[in-house]
């Protein structure tokens, strides 16, 4: 393990993280986390852990790491709806070139379905733009 290690540890949950602070400066040169915090992305709080007060290091260290997670999350949404682009793509082509009729029959309505919806949210974003415009 690298001896320069990072201050601070953050174990990633849905919605946000819990926060340790690292310490290797024990006499047994063990790596001690100590959880200080947990966060809460989605409406960006910052609770310390249990009766702790987290210095201004800490909340910088920690507003930090949400800044870039925000960040990493954004541009994973945006990767997953180039994914489901591709996903629509191959079934499509699946549907013409594989699928049998028993296939098909299974999965026909919820996708008719499912791209209705999409495409009704999409046209009236789209129209939202456009208006937004003039």
């Amino acid at each position: 393990m690298s001896a320069d290690l990072p201050d601070y540890y953050f174990r990633v949950r849905e919605n946000g993280a819990f926060v340790f602070r690292v310490d290797t400066e024990n006499r047994q040169r063990r790596i001690e986390m100590d959880q200080i915090a947990v966060i809460n992305m989605k409406n960006g709080e910052i609770k310390p852990h249990g009766q702790r007060v987290l210095s201004d290091a800490d909340l910088v260290a920690i507003q930090n790491w949400m800044a870039e997670r925000a960040v990493v999350l954004a541009e994973r949404d945006i990767d997953d709806i180039h994914r489901a682009v591709d996903h629509l793509n191959h079934t499509a082509h699946w549907a013409q070139t594989r699928a049998t009729d028993e296939q098909l029959e299974l999965v026909t309505d919820d996708l008719l379905l499912t791209m209705h919806d999409l495409r009704t949210v999409l046209v009236r974003k789209k129209a939202d733009r456009l208006m937004a415009k003039d």
